[in-house]
């Protein structure tokens, strides 16, 4: 079941694009929650409706904080961020968020961690609908193998932010 957009009550949705060692990363917030990080090639590319309007403002300290990550200065976040997605999603994206920097997991072990029926595949998928790339830290999730398996930009956040 999808969760039906919590994030309403936050008002309407603004935008920013940053430069970064990943490229162009469009920011994209509602009130003081950031709701949406994208890499310039993601996929699918996020509607004009749910990035709103682009304003500089208000994303001062969410640049700070990444500039800090990139840099290396940086191992957690402490941003205000709201996820949107199905009870499943939110259940993956939260054990994604606790794995700690420089270190890795296996869509297996996070399937196993669920203690329900999900399977590898499953968290697969959810991991795949993370809007809010780098800061919930999919780039830590690999194969069973050890490889990673996603997308391009997530080999590069990893070898850009050391995992």
């Amino acid at each position: 079941m999808l969760v039906k957009e919590p994030w309403l009550h936050l008002g309407s949705p603004s935008h920013t694009i940053v430069t970064s060692p990943l490229g162009d990363l469009t920011l994209v917030r509602k009130a003081e929650d950031l709701v949406g990080l994208y890499f310039s090639r993601h996929r699918p590319a996020p509607e004009q409706s749910s990035i709103g309007i682009a304003s500089d403002d208000g994303f001062v300290e969410f640049e700070t904080q990444l500039g800090e990550y990139f840099a290396g200065s940086r191992r957690h976040f402490a941003l205000s961020h709201v996820t949107q997605g199905t009870d499943q999603r939110q259940r993956v994206w939260d054990l994604v968020s606790r794995i700690p920097y420089g270190e890795t997991t296996t869509y297996g072990r996070l399937a196993r961690e669920l203690d329900d029926d999900t399977t590898a595949k499953e968290v697969g998928a959810a991991v795949a609908r993370n809007l809010l790339c780098v800061v919930v830290p999919c780039h830590r999730v690999v194969g069973a193998d050890g490889g990673l398996t996603a997308t391009p930009e997530v080999w590069i956040v990893s070898d850009t932010c050391s995992i």
